[in-house]
């Protein structure tokens, strides 16, 4: 507990035990004075914590053997309140559009911002100089924000992965999730705040030179180790890029686009929409019977909600922060903006959509 919030351990400051701590890929808790021993086959680990509720504070290190974090007791959060962003696109014509998304967040006053990917203009088609000061771009505009930013992974921050535009080998030390895990740590994690356990999935996977929804093995393993550990208060809430399911891509065909390629791919010999997290089920099985009311995503850049019938769990994708502020689609008026999600002793008590409204 840094009670001067110096960064620094003091003689003074107890270790705070029962905190999981993780390389994402095996799993510890710290003991009745915070210590904990982490034995990684990684070879460049990012140690993290999922955040225990009631503190904020640092929540991440890269490339370390002795790792201390600093947390500080936060205000009560049995009610809170939060919102999701996503498709953010940062690049120097969206930085107006940006500043006016932390104009409104100051203006609102929620604990915290969750964005859900497609951070950057983009990372698949381009070089390295262009991809980094993308990124840079985006480090840049949250660090403004007086709120705590929780961001995901989405596919266009995948590096040079559509080689035949980016021309980056496969060999590139950044190639990949490497370059996001350089600029922005975990590719997934946890954190607790009130009764709430939220996780941040990263739902993006590839092959060859095209990306898809999908949850790799190794995480799974992870979110099956840090879903145990819960207690059986907690509701789950997730949040990722490509959605476990969506009303609005009812609306696509299945052809292949000469430019961004094929809407299906094959998985372990079955075909299944690029845009959609295919193995879902899978996560389902491992939350299993426990409170799991709300699944946010991004990606269609439209705000939309849907419920699978028999399934207590609402999915809800919000719009695009990115230009422009509206479009026409299939006869809808798609707005770009935001939700935002109150919450009560563990329950969801209100959501709205917030248009933007730049222009």
């Amino acid at each position: 507990v840094d009670l001067n919030k110096n960064g620094v351990k003091e003689e003074n400051e107890k270790g705070i035990s029962k905190v999981v701590v993780s390389d994402q890929k095996a799993i510890t808790t710290t003991d009745s004075e915070g210590r904990y021993t982490l034995k990684t086959d990684i070879e460049f680990p990012q140690i993290n914590i999922s955040m225990p509720s009631g503190y904020k504070g640092v929540f991440f290190y890269s490339k370390v053997s002795e790792v201390n974090f600093p947390l500080h007791k936060d205000k009560n959060q049995d009610s809170f309140k939060f919102i999701h962003a996503s498709d953010t696109h940062v690049d120097s014509l969206n930085l107006p559009r940006m500043e006016h998304f932390r104009i409104m967040v100051d203006s609102i006053k929620p604990d915290f911002v969750l964005i859900t990917g497609d951070l950057i203009r983009d990372a698949l088609r381009v070089n390295e100089e262009t991809a980094k000061n993308y990124y840079q771009m985006y480090l840049n505009e949250i660090a403004k924000f007086n709120t705590p930013v929780y961001s995901g992974v989405g596919n266009h921050e995948l590096f040079g992965i559509e080689r035949d535009k980016s021309l980056v080998s496969q060999e590139h030390p950044l190639y990949g999730k490497k370059m996001y895990r350089s600029f922005l740590g975990p590719n997934y994690y946890s954190f607790n705040y009130g009764d709430i356990h939220f996780i941040s999935v990263d739902a993006v996977e590839y092959q060859n030179l095209y990306y898809f929804g999908g949850i790799d093995s190794i995480q799974l393993n992870w979110l099956e180790k840090d879903i145990k550990l819960l207690s059986k208060k907690k509701s789950i809430i997730t949040f990722n890029h490509i959605p476990f399911m969506s009303p609005g891509f009812s609306f696509q065909d299945f052809k292949t686009h000469p430019f961004y390629g094929p809407q299906l791919l094959e998985h372990k010999g079955q075909k299944h929409h690029r845009h959609i997290v295919y193995n879902f089920h899978e996560l389902q099985n491992i939350i299993g019977e426990r409170s799991f009311p709300l699944a946010l995503s991004g990606h269609y850049h439209a705000a939309q909600e849907g419920k699978i019938e028999g399934n207590n769990t609402l999915f809800a994708q919000t719009s695009a922060i990115s230009r422009p502020d509206q479009f026409n689609y299939q006869g809808f008026m798609v707005k770009s903006g935001f939700n935002l999600y109150e919450v009560k002793d563990g329950t969801i008590v209100s959501s709205k959509f917030i248009p933007l409204n730049f222009n």
